[in-house]
This record gives C-alpha cells, sequence and structure tokens, in this order.
C-alpha cells in the first residue's frame, strides 16, 4: 500500500475525512524527517495536548458530577498520559503511517511510546484545526472509548502512590536504579530496582525505564498494601 493510501486508511480508522490534508500530513511527521517546507510534529503536538486535556476535564466533570477535584486530578493524569495515548495510538495503528527519518527507523521509532503518544496528540491538534473543537472532542471520546467511564476511581500512577505511601510514614521518596538495559535499540529491556528507606524493594523488567519503574512501583505498593491488610 501506498502511502497516500495508508494515510487515507488512517484517516477512515480515526473517523476524520479532512478538508485540510496538509494539517494531517504535519502531524504524522516527526523531527527527524521534516525540512524547510514540510514541518514537523512538534508545534501539533504542543497544541493537541491542551485540547486533550480540555476534552478529558470536560468529560470527567460530566461523568461524575459530584467527584471533588482531588477525586478528579488522579483519573485526569490516567487518561492523558504517556502511556495512555501511546496505548490509543498502537489501536489505530499510528504508527505505520508515521513520516520518520532513517536513524529513527531503524532504532524502533514506529513503536516508541513517547513518540507515539506525540504523533497521537498531534492528530487531535489536527482535527481542531481542521474542523473544530467539536470535531476534536468527538475524535478523542471515541478512541478513548470506555476508558473515560472505567478509569479507577484511585488512578494515582504507581510511583506516585508508593511516593505518598512513604511520605506519609516519613520517609524520603523511593530509590529507583536501573540494574540492567539488554537488547537493541529498537527493542530495549529494563530492568529495574525501587528500594524504600526501610529496606523493602521490589524489582521490575519493561520496555522502557518509565515503564520499568512504574512496575517496580506498582509490584511494592500491592505487597506493602498486602502486607498491611
Amino acid at each position: 500500500m501506498s502511502q497516500s493510501a495508508d494515510i487515507k486508511a488512517f484517516s477512515a480508522r480515526i473517523g476524520h475525512l479532512f478538508g485540510q490534508p496538509a494539517l494531517l500530513k504535519e502531524a504524522l511527521t516527526h523531527a527527524s524527517v521534516s525540512s524547510a517546507t514540510q514541518p514537523n510534529n512538534e508545534r501539533l503536538e504542543f497544541l493537541g495536548d491542551r485540547v486533550l486535556a480540555l476534552v478529558m476535564a470536560e468529560a470527567l466533570l460530566a461523568a461524575d458530577t459530584r467527584a471533588a477535584e482531588g477525586v478528579l486530578a488522579p483519573r485526569f493524569n490516567a487518561l492523558v498520559r504517556k502511556e495512555t495515548c501511546a496505548d490509543v495510538a498502537r489501536e489505530i495503528e499510528l504508527g505505520k503511517v508515521l513520516r520518520l527519518g532513517r536513524s529513527e527507523m531503524l532504532s524502533g521509532g514506529r513503536r516508541k511510546e513517547a513518540l507515539l503518544a506525540d504523533a497521537l496528540e498531534a492528530v487531535i491538534a489536527a482535527v481542531y484545526l481542521d474542523a473544530g473543537f467539536g470535531a476534536a472532542r468527538d475524535l478523542v471520546l471515541r478512541l478513548w472509548g470506555e476508558r473515560v467511564a472505567s478509569v479507577e476511581p484511585d488512578a494515582r500512577d504507581p510511583k506516585t502512590a508508593l511516593q505518598e505511601w512513604a511520605q506519609a510514614r516519613g520517609q524520603t521518596p523511593p530509590h529507583y536504579e536501573i540494574l540492567r538495559r539488554d537488547g537493541p535499540d529498537h527493542a530495549p529491556q529494563f530492568e529495574i530496582s525501587v528500594t524504600l528507606d526501610s529496606g523493602e524493594s521490589a524489582i521490575a523488567v519493561a520496555g522502557s525505564k518509565r515503564q520499568a519503574e512504574q512496575a517496580a512501583a506498582r509490584a511494592l505498593l500491592t505487597r506493602l498494601e498486602g502486607a498491611i491488610s
């Protein structure tokens, strides 16, 4: 399938026919392949991040009319964080249509979490500029689907929750350490440990440093909370 056909198929997957196709092309252009005549997606990513935030804040307020700000904030963070955006991007196969430089392609750019998340935000901005906020809102709610309704009541990310657990007991923030990094650049594996002042620790392995830290924090927090109960 040609690049043009791929982009048309992608447009169909997200349910938006662009009146200004150049906006989508810009949203899918990474800095590694941009030029004086073809801007990259960084400016659109900046805008899309704000559009996504507004859509999610609005949706959460509508979904729970009684929740306080302190309850809504972690749910909001769970819905807009890079991991969630990257998961949505994978579901719509955004990586297949990204325009990347050779070095970025060889290093597995089409699968990189941060790159996918940023590109998705750029696509949201492209829809916003092409057809307005209503179209962008519809796109986000369509792509996020049941995530908005099913977000955990306490949706703090594990690193934040573990840090709060430690600080509530007079401990310093958890210490994270990379124990091992294996695999090629396009598919790395990180083994990371997390340790508390009191000596409790856990280890996890994942495809990015951030994911491994989150997994280690989650494992330790689960163990600690299980011991308390």
